[in-house]
């Protein structure tokens, strides 16, 4: 069970801090947003490779941009840990995904609540991690979607039916309320934007959403 907070919900004005606020989660999770794929605009690759000089743990990078096929690979270049494309995005993600994990991250698909995941089954050996977003993807601070659950669910099984190490995450509205029905589906990395940078504590709060996931780990 691993905790991923969202920077999306830090302060911008001070990222090098906020990251040293949530040095005992897995990973920093980075929303890159092009408002073109989504309607928002966040931070792009020179920010990132700032970020990866001075981050305590290794940076998760979800990618809502249009053509990742073009500019997911650079962020794995740069040397981020793992990189996240948004299946409905990109052309050709068998080749996107080989090229993520020959750049030395981790590969990973990303699905819109209103995406179906079966016709993307035949991509799990391609990839690390499938996540499930429960917001549409653009903004923080949105309700949990939990009609998202047994897609988690269909997901977990055709991991087990396919074999191997693969990650499943999911990202929105996840929070002490919520993390336990995200675990009990079968996702084992879950992304936290406002119920980490919006605690008193954020290391706190990574302690207890991870507490929270273990019961059902």
């Amino acid at each position: 069970m691993q905790i991923s907070p969202s920077i999306l919900s830090a302060d911008f004005a001070n990222l090098e801090s906020e990251l040293a606020a949530i040095a005992n989660a897995d990973w920093a999770h980075v929303d890159v947003m092009d408002n073109h794929f989504v309607p928002n605009l966040t931070l792009g690759l020179p920010v990132v490779e700032s970020l990866l000089k001075v981050s305590p743990i290794p940076i998760d990078c979800h990618l809502m941009i249009e053509d990742p096929d073009r500019w997911a690979p650079g962020y794995a270049e740069a040397g981020a840990q793992s990189v996240t494309f948004h299946i409905e995005a990109a052309a050709d993600p068998i080749r996107l995904a080989r090229a993520i994990r020959s750049a030395g991250a981790r590969a990973a698909f990303a699905l819109k609540p209103g995406t179906d995941f079966a016709p993307y089954e035949e991509l799990l050996p391609e990839v690390d991690m499938v996540l499930v977003m429960t917001v549409e993807p653009g903004f923080g601070g949105q309700s949990f979607m939990a009609d998202q659950m047994p897609k988690v669910r269909q997901v977990r099984e055709a991991v087990r039916r396919h074999g191997g190490e693969i990650w499943i995450q999911v990202d929105g509205g996840v929070s002490a309320a919520t993390i336990e029905q995200c675990a009990e589906a079968g996702a084992d990395v879950f992304v936290a934007g406002s119920a980490v940078y919006g605690a008193e504590s954020a290391a706190a709060a990574v302690e207890q959403l991870r507490e929270l996931s273990a019961r059902h780990g």
